[in-house]
């Protein structure tokens, strides 16, 4: 007889990102899978999500208070509905010798979250792992996302539907979260921290950036679906900041990125370094402002 090893080529990497999405809508992207070997190959496809031992498995502290460097758990936001944010059709099959077959990934979020995720492997003959592909997408509740800055937020989030508190309540006393998201008369308000770090003596100043996106959503009446402003001060470039496309349009789809860049003026004091603050406005269905904090 003959030992033959079982070999395949995956179109995408470890990692598949859908994305962002609007909230209770639908993303697809397709995996194409290729036997390159000289057998037939029977597959099976398993969702992270759906492992009968998951419950057994999140019976332990969350990777992000463990790893300050892992961000996102393998299997993050699950819908509030109880059905899979992911879904993979087909799920058992045979792929013959030098054929390919085509795997069609399905996101549908049903509310906001930037951190859905899972993870998708494709099993031959039932056991041996061929690949491991990590799931990624977001979604939002309006048309406009930013990225970008210091994370501040925990990369979890509980499935109970809990209702805001109203931002008169969190005021009082001045105690007010810096990741505090208010809303009122329709303007929303979040916080970003972008840290610059300069090497001294060299002649390259340090650089950050924020990205600013549209999301595939319905059609709109306007051309234009978001518009974004970073309102820069007087005191921005006192402190030796300088700010590169502050101000654009997005069409659905588009995104475009806000350049931070900074070099120490001559009378800085290194013991107190700069922080300094300006104000992000993302105009689309609704109005956004960020406060965004310039740590130099």
């Amino acid at each position: 007889g003959h030992g033959v090893v079982p070999s395949t080529e995956c179109s995408v990497g470890e990692v598949l990102d859908m994305g962002y999405v609007m909230a209770r809508d639908t993303l697809t992207a397709t995996v194409k899978i290729e036997n390159t070997s000289n057998l037939t190959l029977p597959f099976s496809i398993q969702l992270e999500s759906l492992s009968p031992t998951r419950d057994r498995d999140r019976q332990k502290i969350p990777s992000f208070l463990t790893s300050p460097l892992q961000r996102t758990e393998i299997v993050g936001t699950q819908n509030y509905n109880g059905f899979s944010v992911f879904s993979v059709s087909p799920t058992e099959g045979k792929i013959k010798a030098g054929m390919s077959q085509d795997f069609v990934v399905t996101f549908s979020p049903d509310h906001e979250s930037l951190y859905y995720s899972d993870c998708l492997k494709v099993l031959l003959f039932g056991k041996q792992t061929a690949h491991e592909i990590h799931l990624k997408g977001a979604a939002r509740d309006h048309l406009m996302f930013v990225e970008g800055g210091v994370p501040l937020d925990v990369p979890v989030e509980s499935l109970a539907v809990t209702s805001p508190v109203a931002p008169q309540e969190a005021l009082k006393g001045g105690k007010v979260p810096p990741l505090f998201i208010m809303e009122q008369g329709g303007i929303r308000l979040r916080s970003l921290l972008l840290l610059l770090e300069h090497v001294e003596g060299s002649a390259e100043p340090a650089r950050a950036e924020i990205t600013v996106g549209a999301v595939e959503g319905p059609v709109l009446a306007a051309k234009q679906a978001v518009e974004f402003s970073l309102d820069s001060g007087a005191e921005l470039q006192r402190a030796g900041f300088s700010l590169d496309g502050p101000r654009g349009a997005l069409e659905r789809g588009q995104r475009q990125r806000i350049g931070v860049s900074w070099v120490p003026p001559a009378d800085l004091q290194t013991s107190d370094p700069p922080l300094v603050s300006a104000l992000l406005t993302v105009k689309g269905d609704i109005t956004e402002s960020y406060r965004v904090l310039l740590m130099a």
